[in-house]
């Protein structure tokens, strides 16, 4: 699905997965769970770039994205978290984020999320579940305005 149909959904309140609604954009859960957590910030209005925000809107991105990493540090208990933002196949300005444990395996803990993860072979999702709805809830009852 392209996350301009995915924003639709939102928009339209058909997307189980939407976390909170931020300045920026929309704080979705992802639909690969390789850590509970794992989501992206989806530009809203749509821009095909980062470079394509004015100035005011690439500092509140910045500030989402900050905010975001606190909710995940305070909720999750995660030491760091990684934010990749790239839009090669789908031009549409979104990140990825991705909490960090301590847990983790030595072999992939240092390694960015796309060379540690087997993304041809995600682990069991089930966005529906009692599991995944609980972590939504947990995760936007940081913000003031939640929307779960």
């Amino acid at each position: 699905m392209l996350l301009r149909d995915r924003i639709e959904l939102i928009r339209a309140g058909r997307d189980p997965l939407l976390i909170a609604r931020l300045p920026s954009g929309f704080w979705v859960l992802s639909e690969v769970q390789h850590f509970p957590g794992a989501s992206m910030l989806l530009a809203d209005p749509v821009v095909p770039h980062f470079n394509a925000l004015h100035e005011r809107a690439r500092v509140q991105w910045a500030l989402d994205l900050g905010k975001i990493g606190d909710v995940m540090m305070s909720s999750l208990g995660a030491v760091r978290i990684n934010y990749e933002t790239w839009g090669n196949l789908d031009p549409a300005l979104h990140t990825h984020i991705t909490p960090r444990f301590d847990n983790e395996d030595e072999a992939t803990r240092t390694l960015q999320p796309r060379f540690a993860f087997d993304y041809a072979k995600p682990p069991p999702f089930d966005p529906l579940s009692a599991e995944t709805i609980a972590l939504i809830r947990k995760l936007s009852q940081k913000f003031s305005h939640p929307l779960v």
